[in-house]
């Protein structure tokens, strides 16, 4: 509880981690890809946005509220998919998953999370008061397990299924190499066939791995196997943002992977407003990479969002003082973005335009 009653910002949390993280959990929860450029960038693009508030607007009886995919969440602040939480907390992604009832915030449970995804939707299958609860779905080369996959988070509660799209392979994450990081096989995966053998190439990725990529047939495919909401995450570029709302997804997760996959990739805060150009309220956008603060919600959704993911900052949490710790970060970040919309003139979300940013 220390760390929990010593942070009061979700920045604090991250030094608190890394004093209790050994090295390998912390390079594989902290780093980025390669020269760590995209992760720094996610961050300094919200700092580089600056507010235009306005003053004497009517504020009373504000509220933070948004319906969702049927649902009407408290407020706009989801927890996105994080793999392997119990590297940062023995809860791992339980306890996760219990802080993000408590204060009403959407969670989206990984693929390659360290618990079952029925235990996890179990624990708050009856809570009234809970966000959206999403099962994050990675293509495995196997379409039936894919699809058994599917089968096994819509029949467990989950609300909706997001597939990541953005990490064909895994990027270059020099951090984790150096720490020699290694990972636990996923219990989510066990059963999956192994892939086929294929004849020597010149390329080991080319030639072997990315056969089993995902393509558009396949997110078509998904479409036809799911009734729940399908959202895409992983999109940075306008015409695919496009291209998903034609093949039927039902919202777009503007996402860099925080950074985990390509360095140099545009950070997502200068994505999200061509995407939602792009797309002209065709359907719902998220966005995720580098926020930390309500005002980097704000300006999320003055540029287009209809909600936020954070990923970092609230494993950071988990680490540092347990589910009470991402409870308190969740918290936070509602608390001050109540407070950065009554400091812009903001009575409700519908207020939050793009007036609000200078753009200069």
């Amino acid at each position: 509880m220390g760390g929990q009653l010593s942070a009061i910002n979700l920045q604090d949390y991250e030094a608190l981690a890394e004093a209790r993280l050994d090295a390998a959990a912390w390079a594989y929860l902290a780093g980025g890809a390669a020269d760590e450029i995209t992760l720094r960038a996610n961050r300094a693009a919200w700092d580089g946005l600056r507010l235009l508030p306005r003053v004497l607007r009517p504020l009373a009886g504000g509220h933070t509220q948004l319906d969702l995919f049927g649902r009407r969440c408290p407020h706009p602040i989801l927890l996105g998919p994080v793999a392997y939480q119990q590297l940062a907390h023995a809860d791992a992604e339980c306890g996760s998953a219990l802080a993000a009832a408590a204060q009403g915030a959407g969670f989206v449970l990984s693929t390659l999370a360290s618990a079952p995804l029925e235990a996890v939707a179990r624990l708050t299958a009856t809570d009234a008061g809970r966000g959206p609860l999403w099962f994050q779905l990675y293509w495995q080369h196997d379409r039936g397990f894919t699809a058994d996959l599917v089968q096994r988070a819509e029949s467990a509660g989950y609300e909706a299924i997001v597939l990541t799209v953005d990490a064909p392979t895994s990027g270059a994450r020099d951090r984790e190499r150096r720490a020699g990081v290694r990972l636990p096989p996923p219990v989510n995966l066990q059963g999956l066939p192994p892939r086929p053998t294929r004849a020597a190439g010149a390329s080991a990725l080319f030639d072997d791995l990315l056969h089993d990529a995902p393509t558009w047939d396949d997110l078509a495919w998904l479409r036809g196997r799911t009734r729940l909401p399908l959202l895409v995450k992983g999109v940075l570029h306008p015409e695919d943002a496009r291209q998903a709302a034609a093949a039927g997804a039902d919202g777009v997760i503007v996402s860099n992977h925080g950074g985990r996959t390509l360095d140099t990739a545009l950070p997502t805060a200068d994505a999200l407003p061509r995407i939602a150009d792009a797309v002209g309220g065709a359907l719902p956008l998220l966005v995720d990479g580098g926020i930390r603060r309500g005002t980097d919600v704000l300006k999320a959704l003055a540029l287009g969002a209809r909600a936020v993911l954070i990923g970092r900052p609230f494993v950071m949490a988990l680490a540092a003082a347990g589910p009470r710790g991402v409870a308190h970060v969740i918290r936070l970040l509602r608390d001050e973005l109540e407070i950065a919309m009554a400091l812009t003139g903001c009575r409700t979300l519908a207020d939050i335009a793009p007036t609000l940013l200078d753009r200069r």
